[in-house]
């Protein structure tokens, strides 16, 4: 009798440990390579995930090469793989334009959206002491673009846009040297884009005392990209709001992944949003109006957490 108590109590104990693991959802999260903010953003999210479900959603994060890396990898992937990327590069898969041009895949057409992460935010940073104080006093000055980046493309389309091609000289360094630059007097600004607030501009405001330019109504307009404002006091010496450009970035998954798995993920994401901005700035910029900056289809599991809270939704989303 003793021998089958015990047998009964290890296999009690047996079962319930298999019920604890197969009720734990593993997830795969690919962002950005490990040196980027968006790679210190997917640790920050597993940890959160991890916290709000009581270690019910464990997830693994990957390194990447980049946005497009993380949409063809979908080909591959199965219903455990979260990734991030702009939407607008989701658009370019499903109708296989642009780098996606003669690699069309099925498997594009699955593609859901999840919850918003930080934009990567346009920052034109000028010396305090440069005498910048709008885009056309560019004009004479030396500025660091870098290169090979998004920040780097965009800013060198914004000086066309903007009517200064040929009129500003742009620095021969990399987007790396910035700060030590600006600090010696090498360039009068550079141009960086990343999640407010950017390591960079903090230690360039906090080093030298630097300027944040804003753009009009106009010159938002004619980029084509989606407003963003940089709150007051985001920067050493900024006392007013910066209006600026920015590309949304957004957690997509697929229809391979759950319902339920999806309204998990993206409620501990909602709940979990307070203490992601108690640990880093950056995701205090993130509300449900951004779910606006969605393009693409919504996953089912994620609509449902959305309609329960009554955040906006487009027909586009469904």
């Amino acid at each position: 009798m003793k021998n089958l108590l015990k047998s009964l109590a290890l296999a009690s104990v047996a079962v319930t440990l298999a019920t604890s693991v197969s009720a734990q959802e593993r997830i795969t999260y690919k962002s950005a390579k490990t040196t980027s903010s968006y790679y210190q953003m997917g640790v920050q999210i597993a940890e959160a995930m991890q916290a709000g479900t009581d270690g019910g959603v464990v997830v693994t994060v990957e390194e990447s090469q980049g946005s497009v890396q993380n949409v063809m990898e979908v080909r591959a992937r199965g219903g455990d793989y979260v990734f991030t990327t702009p939407p607008a590069l989701v658009g370019l898969a499903q109708g296989g334009k642009a780098m996606f041009d003669g690699k069309s895949d099925p498997s594009f057409d699955t593609i859901r959206a999840l919850f918003p992460i930080p934009s990567l935010t346009m920052h034109f940073v000028v010396s305090a002491d440069s005498g910048v104080e709008t885009f056309e006093d560019l004009e004479g000055k030396t500025i660091l673009l870098g290169s090979g980046s998004f920040g780097a493309r965009e800013g060198e389309k914004y000086l066309g846009l903007f009517g200064l091609e040929g009129k500003v000289t742009l620095a021969d360094s990399e987007l790396s040297n910035a700060v030590s630059a600006l600090k010696n007097g090498q360039i009068d600004g550079f141009v960086t884009a990343g999640s407010y607030p950017a390591p960079n501009v903090i230690e360039a405001a906090a080093s030298t005392g630097v300027r944040v330019l804003s753009l009009s109504d106009e010159q938002v307009a004619a980029t084509k990209r989606t407003p963003l404002t940089i709150p007051a006091g985001t920067y050493a010496g900024q006392d007013a709001d910066v209006s600026t450009t920015s590309l949304p970035v957004v957690a997509f998954t697929t229809t391979a992944m759950s319902d339920d798995t999806a309204y998990l993920l993206t409620k501990t994401f909602w709940e979990q949003k307070t203490e992601l901005g108690s640990a880093a700035a950056w995701w205090n910029g993130i509300s449900p109006d951004m779910i606006a900056n969605i393009t693409t289809e919504i996953h089912p599991g994620a609509i449902r957490y959305y309609e329960e809270v009554g955040a906006p939704l487009t027909d586009a989303h469904r």
